[in-house]
């Protein structure tokens, strides 16, 4: 069996960049900062992260819904209706049944879970609420993105840590090129800027501790960089295949033509030093796209701050694509959401495309030596290709690359 070409029709997004696919891009494309300190975090080793900002649940979902959803299935809801909005697809015109949901998370409903908890120790089991483990489990939003959408396919949950948003998009395109499935709604969604997260990942050492001047510490690549910045939101793509969308009239742009996947097998945290899971993930997709090094324009890194990922990427990707690579990491405008990262890039990724224009790496006062590569910096640079890769890792060594292109 042939694989079908899957295209990517629509876009979705919901971040510390705005509420909205134009509001995001216009504040990556800009290089500021969404870093701030927000209330839930006073007082911590760590007390700032970006947040999405004027996101009123009750006014975009509706006060009924809202009640009965975790802040992060909230985010995946608004940023999937974006995507099949933007697609201009009405589920109820196609194969219900033929119509997948794949979002994935790393930490799921944490805030449900976590002031249900706090009320348990504090005001007893009998005050616990009814909805806690529709809301808390990791799967919800998944499922009440199908119910939203009346999707009735295959759905399921992805968690390979901060690379799941971007593993739920190649999952998707699997179902898609080997006939399981016409349409998919994938991407990635974490609402986890809680003490109890916040707190966690400072005792790592994980976190930048540069409180001074939070908008200035996420800072991939940056010779001074010390760690990432918590961040929440979501990402979600509508993909279908490429005789699906011509059979509804419409002409596709993007496609979505590699995904690599491999495991570092190495450490519960730290990434393989010599970055050879990073390699294998990205010369995979680019193998399954047919594409080589000069077929790429840029990369949209996993990019995070620390001071092991950095460099650890750039090695790969110096081996894959050359010392002539240009680079960037949206991260440094939007910190780290977690299990949403890999999704919100990849949609980051086909605008860089579809506009021509590769977003600078923001915060960025000279680019460590040991990365070597063709850093965006200052502002944003034309795009020189019709292919872009989006990389995403996660804690357990988890690699993921996809190769997006443009026609």
């Amino acid at each position: 069996m042939t694989p079908a070409p899957v295209v990517i029709s629509g876009l979705g997004l919901v971040t510390p960049a705005g509420v909205g696919v134009p509001a995001n891009w216009d504040r990556v494309l800009a290089g500021r900062s969404t870093a701030v300190r927000p209330p839930q975090l006073a007082g911590l080793p760590v007390d700032f992260a970006c947040v999405v900002p004027d996101f009123d649940a009750d006014i975009l979902l509706g006060r009924r819904k809202t009640w009965m959803l975790d802040r992060h299935a909230q985010f995946a809801v608004v940023a999937a209706r974006e995507a099949v909005g933007d697609a201009g697809l009405d589920i109820a015109d196609c194969d219900p049944n033929r119509v997948a949901v794949i979002i994935g998370t790393g930490a799921g409903g944490t805030i449900t879970a976590e002031t249900q908890h706090r009320k348990l120790l504090e005001t007893g089991a009998a005050r616990i609420s009814a909805l806690t483990l529709p809301m808390a489990l990791p799967n919800m939003a998944t499922a009440q993105v199908a119910i939203d959408l009346g999707a009735h396919g295959p759905s399921m949950s992805v968690a390979t840590a901060c690379a799941s948003g971007a593993t739920a998009i190649g999952l998707a395109r699997d179902l898609l090129r080997f006939g399981v499935a016409d349409v998919a709604v994938a991407g990635g969604t974490d609402a986890a800027v809680t003490p109890y997260f916040a707190a966690a990942f400072a005792r790592m050492k994980a976190l930048s501790t540069r409180r001074h001047n939070p908008a200035g510490a996420s800072r991939p690549f940056d010779v001074e960089r010390d760690g990432f910045v918590m961040a929440e939101g979501a990402g979600v793509v509508v993909l279908e295949t490429e005789q699906h969308a011509r059979g509804r009239g419409v002409r596709p742009r993007t496609h979505l033509l590699g995904y690599g996947a491999s495991t570092d097998a190495y450490h519960a945290t730290t990434p393989a030093p010599d970055g050879a899971g990073v390699e294998r993930a990205m010369r995979t997709a680019l193998a399954e796209a047919g594409l080589g090094s000069d077929d790429i324009g840029h990369v949209n890194a996993h990019g995070t701050s620390t001071p092991l990922n950095d460099v650890t990427e750039a090695a790969a990707v110096r081996r894959v694509l050359g010392r002539d690579t240009v680079i960037t990491s949206t991260k440094g405008v939007t910190g780290h959401p977690l299990g949403a990262a890999g999704a919100i890039e990849a949609v980051y990724t086909v605008l860089a495309l579809r506009h021509g224009l590769v977003p600078p790496t923001a915060n960025v006062q000279a680019v460590e030596p040991a990365v070597d590569l063709d850093v965006v910096v200052d502002a944003p640079r034309k795009n020189q290709g019709t292919a872009a890769v989006s990389n995403s890792f996660g804690f357990g060594g988890h690699n993921t690359a996809l190769v997006i292109a443009v026609t």
